[in-house]
């Protein structure tokens, strides 16, 4: 049985590491604050790798100690933030091949969930 609170949090923190990550390393295309600050931006690496750590911390927990669903998990909500905030951001279009990785990455985040 998967342990609801902590694949809350852990769903919770990988989503704001994963926002503040696509920001940090792309905001340099479309602000010129993002531009000009790396050395401010690299500092922001120190917060972005602890939500990394505990969202990690928190999935495992979620299933038991199993490492894999963490990865999927983690990687499915990377897919999704990226394409939703490089759509809204830079206008980057969903085309069919992105719409096909959403939906495989939905995927995996549901076959970790549900399939026992």
């Amino acid at each position: 049985m998967v342990n609801l609170k902590s694949l809350i949090f852990g769903l919770l923190l990988f989503t704001a590491a994963h926002i503040t990550t696509w920001f940090q390393l792309n905001g340099q295309f479309f602000s010129n604050w993002f531009k000009n600050n790396n050395f401010i931006l690299v500092l922001f690496g120190i917060p972005i790798s602890y939500a990394f750590i505990f969202a990690t911390k928190y999935i495992v927990e979620a299933f038991d100690g199993l490492l894999w669903p963490g990865r999927f998990v983690g990687f499915s909500i990377g897919i999704i933030t990226f394409a939703f905030l490089t759509n809204q951001f830079m206008g980057e279009g969903i085309n069919i091949k992105t719409l096909v990785s959403l939906i495989l990455a939905l995927m995996l985040v549901l076959v970790q969930m549900f399939w026992k």
